[in-house]
């Protein structure tokens, strides 16, 4: 008997379908910006809204402090930009995760990694010191985004930094760039108008976290809960802190979203009904009153005003 080798079968359209599929969705991937605080993310959006962009931090993280999760090696690994704050803010975790994510485009000195605080003048340089010291940043202060004018110099770097990687959005880029800075200068006015009773307020806060938000509103803070940047409140310095405020209390006692609120409580108590407590974000957050940028800037300036009525 005499057998006859079958001809191989053409693929089936259902197979054919699918490989196109995989690969205009490949080759049609949106362009991906990793973010490690929520400001950036934010602001990223503002320039490139048809990107992918995503923030390794939300409000309620100390972004000093978390851990380098697989889920955030993997959002990295996928990054065409990366930005972030630098002046050793995210020390402890983002080497980490550039090592682990094997991508070359977000290592340092690569265009796709963008440090913030190498395109800013930052406030209170310190000399490094050891990890006793507490949460000492050499290159100044990284919350550089608590003062509008630092977005406004953040957002044309960004937008440069998108022509440089992305050439074939330069126009997208400009185009969103020029409306973003139009609104935000006159934003940034109307807030000054708005803010300018809070003008000479004296605060108690933790942290430095909200240092260039006071200094732009020639806001004063009279002390810190924390002994040393990045340590919690101990009974010792709270007594100290107490005295030396009792006199002439300040109008408000600030703490961030992140922080926990119990040390200014007590001090409250301790100083009469006529302080307020504001724990107020440092960021944008997930939901509202605060969910972007320019309603960041609109609730910090509102809970800061009411509490000095």
């Amino acid at each position: 008997m005499q057998h006859t080798r079958s001809k191989p079968r053409a693929p089936s359209w259902r197979f054919a379908l699918a490989c196109c599929a995989f690969w205009s969705a490949g080759a049609a991937q949106a362009f991906s910006v990793f973010t490690c605080e929520p400001e950036w993310a934010a602001l990223a959006r503002q320039l490139a809204p048809t990107a992918e962009v995503r923030s390794a931090t939300h409000a309620r993280q100390d972004p000093h402090h978390i851990e380098a999760r697989p889920s955030l090696i993997a959002m990295l690994r996928r990054a065409d930009l990366a930005v972030c704050t630098g002046a050793e803010l995210e020390a402890g975790w983002l080497p980490i995760l550039q090592q682990r994510s094997g991508n070359p485009r977000v290592q340092n000195r690569a265009p796709g990694m963008l440090f913030a605080a190498d395109h800013l003048t930052l406030i209170d340089p310190r000399p490094a010191g050891s990890f006793l010291e507490g949460d000492v940043h050499a290159a100044g202060n990284p919350h550089a985004h608590l003062d509008p004018r630092r977005i406004l110099e953040m957002a044309d770097v960004i937008a440069r930094r998108l022509e440089e990687i992305d050439p074939a959005g330069r126009d997208e880029y400009r185009a969103r760039l020029a409306a973003f800075q139009a609104d935000w200068q006159a934003r940034i006015q109307q807030w000054e108008r708005r803010a300018w009773p809070l003008r000479g307020t004296r605060v108690v806060a933790q942290h430095s976290t909200f240092a260039y938000l006071w200094r732009w509103l020639a806001i004063e803070q009279v002390a810190d809960l924390e002994p040393k940047p990045g340590v919690p409140p101990t009974p010792r310095h709270l007594q100290k802190v107490l005295e030396t405020v009792r006199a002439a209390p300040p109008s408000a006692l600030v703490v961030s979203a992140y922080q926990d609120p119990r040390a200014v409580q007590w001090l409250a108590q301790q100083l009469g009904t006529n302080v307020t407590v504001l724990q107020l974000p440092s960021t944008v957050t997930e939901e509202q009153p605060a969910d972007t940028l320019p309603a960041l800037f609109d609730h910090l300036i509102e809970r800061l005003l009411a509490a000095t009525r």
